[in-house]
C-alpha cells in the first residue's frame, strides 16, 4: 500500500466514524467531517498533508499524489 491509498483510506474511515458519532452521540462530531474534507481539498491544491509526511518518515512507499520529499 502506498501513501496515497493510505491517506485516502484513513480519511474515508475518519469521515465514516465521525458520521456514526454524529448520529449516535452528538451532531457536533460533524465538525470532524468538515475538517477532514477541508484538509483533503487543501491538499489537492497544495500537496501538503501532515499524515503523508508522517507516513513517508516511517517508510511507507510514496505515491503519485504525495511523493516523498528529501
Amino acid at each position: 500500500m502506498n501513501i496515497d491509498r493510505f491517506v485516502l483510506g484513513f480519511a474515508g474511515s475518519v469521515v465514516l466514524l465521525s458520521v456514526a458519532l454524529a448520529h449516535f452521540v452528538s451532531p457536533w462530531w460533524l465538525l470532524l467531517t468538515l475538517f477532514v474534507g477541508a484538509n483533503l481539498l487543501q491538499s489537492a491544491f497544495t500537496g501538503f498533508c501532515p499524515l503523508a509526511m508522517v507516513l513517508a518518515k516511517v517508510g511507507v512507499r510514496s505515491g503519485c499524489a504525495f511523493p516523498s520529499r528529501k
